[in-house]
């Protein structure tokens, strides 16, 4: 797949509403009265949303959206990487609505599409559970056909968006063993369904999810087997590239919000940007971010193989990235002192940002774990295999 190394005009224009909005109602102060509110998002900012077109940027007009790809995605993430956006967007405009567009085409599809698009509704994914440490295959959530219909009993866990969400499509296993990957099956749940439950809490970056359990909950089938298998890939392989492009965005934030408190913060009679030490893990942090664009212009474009290939690409693009985004952020608390470990200043709250990055869709040990496995399965050179190995070795 060929990548464009510059955005369209389109895009950039997409970037720039994204920059607008942040400007105009979402500066950092704005940003923790909603995380103050009950709900924890502003219903008010979802309709914006909605409008700005940002819940079908990442769609195929085919697929019910506006033309967009994983590239959208990426631009509008980046950004919402810099404001600290606590809106379970990810979850509804990337998990939810690319599951959805993964399923075969048909009425039940696309009724539920249309509305998620025009932000009438709030849709989640709910696949990971306790057991399942970010493995797409681990289903231990049952679903049982009663009379002909379906119900789901099980538990799942760290649901995005699981508060507020309107209904969640959930994966639950039709046959064999938890971690067979041929029997699993995708189920539409109404959140008010009977013997639905949720047990919501903040994440370290104050964004709300929810662990769901599930008793005899009557459940309507979407998809079993392979279409199945292919949704919850193509919904959990774009989350990871657009939550790799959330935190390329507090990387920048953080570095240059440091930048400037470096230049007015004055230390034995200098700013402290002319100390030469200060100046080094400022080049250092730079370079990370630098290396993480590159990663995950790389990540974009492994999207559009389905092979070993592509998990490779996402695979190393979650660990590198994850990795520098701390190293950045964690620098940049460093770097302001004291005051950076306050929860009223934001550089504080891009590394809270960027833990729960590192965790999500299998943390970084997992993802590495991947990127061993793949590599080794792969026709490559015996002298990258033996490089591999070494590096699992030493991890």
């Amino acid at each position: 797949m060929t990548m464009r190394l510059e955005y369209s005009s389109e895009q950039i224009a997409l970037a720039d509403s994204v920059a607008r909005f942040a400007e105009r109602d979402y500066a950092f102060e704005q940003r923790r009265k909603v995380v103050r509110s009950e709900e924890g998002i502003s219903r008010e900012h979802w309709a914006t949303f909605a409008k700005l077109g940002w819940f079908g940027a990442g769609l195929a007009e085919a697929e019910g959206g506006f033309g967009g790809s994983a590239v959208e995605n990426a631009v509008l993430f980046e950004g919402f990487g810099r404001m600290l956006l606590v809106e379970p967007v990810l979850a509804h405009a990337v998990l939810a609505l690319q599951a959805l567009a993964g399923l075969p085409p048909g009425p039940a599809r696309d009724e539920l599409i249309e509305p998620a698009v025009a932000g009438e509704t709030i849709l989640t994914l709910a696949h990971d559970e306790p057991q399942g440490w970010g493995s797409l295959d681990w289903v231990e959530c049952a679903a049982a056909s009663v009379d002909g219909n379906w119900q789901l009993s099980g538990a799942k866990s760290r649901v995005l968006g699981g508060t507020v969400a309107d209904t969640l499509i959930v994966s639950a296993r039709v046959a064999g063993a938890a971690a067979n990957p041929d029997g699993i099956g995708l189920f539409l749940v109404n959140a008010g369904a009977p013997g639905l439950s949720r047990r919501p809490y903040r994440l370290v970056d104050n964004s709300r999810v929810a662990d769901i359990a599930l008793r005899q909950t009557p459940a309507q089938l979407l998809a079993r087997g392979r279409d199945a298998n292919g949704a919850l890939a193509r919904a959990t392989r774009h989350a990871i590239v657009a939550s790799c492009a959330e935190a390329l965005g507090a990387m920048e934030a953080a570095l240059w919000q440091t930048r400037d408190y470096l230049k007015t913060r004055s230390q034995f009679g200098s700013t402290l940007n002319h100390f030469q030490a200060l100046q080094h893990r400022m080049a250092d942090m730079l370079i990370e971010t630098e290396l993480s664009r590159s990663m995950l212009l790389q990540a974009l474009a492994a999207l559009g193989d389905a092979g070993p290939a592509g998990e490779r690409g996402i695979a190393a693009a979650k660990v590198a990235i994850a990795r520098s985004a701390l190293f950045v952020t964690g620098q940049a608390i460093q770097l302001h002192g004291g005051i950076g470990m306050t929860d009223e200043l934001a550089v504080g709250h891009y590394y809270k940002r960027a833990l729960v990055v590192a965790s999500l869709f299998g943390d970084v040990d997992h993802h590495f774990e991947q990127f061993l496995a793949t590599s080794r399965a792969s026709a490559l050179t015996d002298d990258f295999v033996a490089t591999v190995d070494d590096l699992a070795a030493l991890v």
